[in-house]
């Protein structure tokens, strides 16, 4: 799994979290949040002197905030707190008053993501911006007691957090997953395609929520984060958040790096957005030969990115099976796109799924051309065209797709 460069993300795991390679092959249904509030921040950082930090900021707008805290159980070694920041970042270390609190001013230019190690056994993540913060930690432990207060940073991430937890700890949600779980075991797959259909409708109204929350914030890495990676709200099903946060970035916060990278990250995603026409994709089939996505036109195509490895997709195969089989007649298709490394493995799942569609791969992973050009970062990932080439539709799954279908070609349900 690939996430969006210095994103730190707060949802360990949910329902919609992109496959990752050699993942369980848990029901969709089951695949759920929930987190703490740790921060995976995928990032390869060097870094600079307090001094030449401070010295490359002059000229520009600097301030300074101050972190203050206690830790309950002092190690031997050091407190550092750094800068996770690609290319270079600012490092120093915290000095421990004998009444076990310390102090801490941190000298900014932009907003930025923070780690403060405490002795090696246990680190914490922080946004920095414009207010003073308080970090009081165990300190001899990865998962002993820590607590950020002043953040309004982290505060819409809790609130986030919040809300996510209390529509997935529904009463309604937990009598799905257990009807769920007696149509996995009676190998009923019309059920559990409706069970899952219905799970999503639920889920949807706490997406909804966040989706208002994050709208109305003010500029934020808080709403960056969250959002960069795709994991809190779908990026095509709440597309208008990602523009609404993208032009408050780019009229406040236009010269800050993760605004400017956020705003980046958004433009692309218009690319694919629905009403465009599909970037062409041109790869190899499985014989060799060079296919374009372009050739389809005049169908409509469900341009499909999935691996053998990834759990989730297989077993939404089944389902694209029995949609396909229903509609190749009428005018549609499907174009699979692998993201598998080797190609006996490809080969080896297109005939396991009984996958009777055109499959091209140039079996890069996740350095794939087409997902690079798709801007993927989890799978499975989807997209309607219509007969000229045009995205309908993005990430149709379970009866959606069919639904959809059904409706294009007015056919009885």
């Amino acid at each position: 799994m690939t996430t969006t460069p210095n994103a730190m993300d707060p949802i360990a795991e949910n329902k919609n979290h992109p496959a990752k390679e050699g993942a369980s092959n848990l029901p969709r249904l089951k695949r759920s949040a929930f987190f703490f509030l740790l921060f995976a921040i995928s990032l390869s950082c060097s870094f600079s002197s307090k001094q030449n930090a401070e010295a490359n900021a002059v000229g520009g707008d600097t301030w300074t905030v101050t972190v203050t805290g206690k830790v309950g159980f002092p190690q031997t070694g050091q407190i550092v707190i750094q800068e996770m920041k690609n290319g270079g970042g600012w490092q120093d270390t915290i000095q421990l008053k004998s009444n076990y609190t310390f102090s801490k001013k941190v000298p900014l230019s932009q907003p930025g993501y923070y780690k403060i190690n405490f002795y090696g056994q246990q680190s914490i993540d922080l946004i920095l911006y414009k207010s003073n913060v308080e970090v009081n930690v165990d300190g001899n432990d990865p998962n002993g007691f820590a607590e950020v207060k002043g953040s309004p940073e982290i505060e819409v991430i809790r609130k986030t957090q919040g809300i996510l937890r209390s529509g997935e700890s529904s009463p309604e949600i937990a009598k799905l997953n257990g009807d769920f779980q007696v149509a996995v075991q009676a190998h009923d797959e019309k059920k559990m395609a409706a069970l899952q259909d219905t799970y999503m409708q639920l889920i949807k109204k706490s997406r909804d929520q966040v989706a208002e929350l994050l709208r109305n914030e003010p500029p934020s890495l808080g709403v960056i984060n969250l959002l960069q990676g795709g994991t809190v709200l779908d990026k095509d099903q709440y597309f208008d958040v990602y523009l609404a946060v993208a032009d408050k970035l780019k009229k406040e916060w236009p010269n800050y790096d993760h605004a400017k990278a956020f705003v980046t990250l958004v433009n692309t995603m218009k690319t694919i957005a629905i009403g465009q026409p599909a970037p062409e994709i041109a790869l190899p089939d499985t014989t060799g030969q060079v296919v374009k996505l372009s050739s389809m036109k005049g169908k409509y195509v469900l341009v499909d990115f999935w691996a053998k490895w990834c759990g989730p997709c297989r077993q939404e195969n089944p389902n694209v099976v029995r949609v396909y089989n229903k509609f190749k007649d009428k005018g549609f298709t499907v174009f699979g796109v692998s993201l598998d490394r080797r190609k006996e493995d490809w080969m080896r799942a297109i005939g396991e799924d009984n996958l009777t569609w055109t499959h091209v791969s140039d079996l890069k992973y996740w350095q794939s051309e087409a997902a690079k050009t798709y801007n993927i970062t989890g799978i499975p990932f989807s997209v309607l065209l219509d007969p000229k080439g045009v995205i309908i539709a993005k990430n149709l799954r379970g009866p959606a797709l069919e639904r959809k279908l059904n409706e294009i070609f007015n056919t009885p349900k």
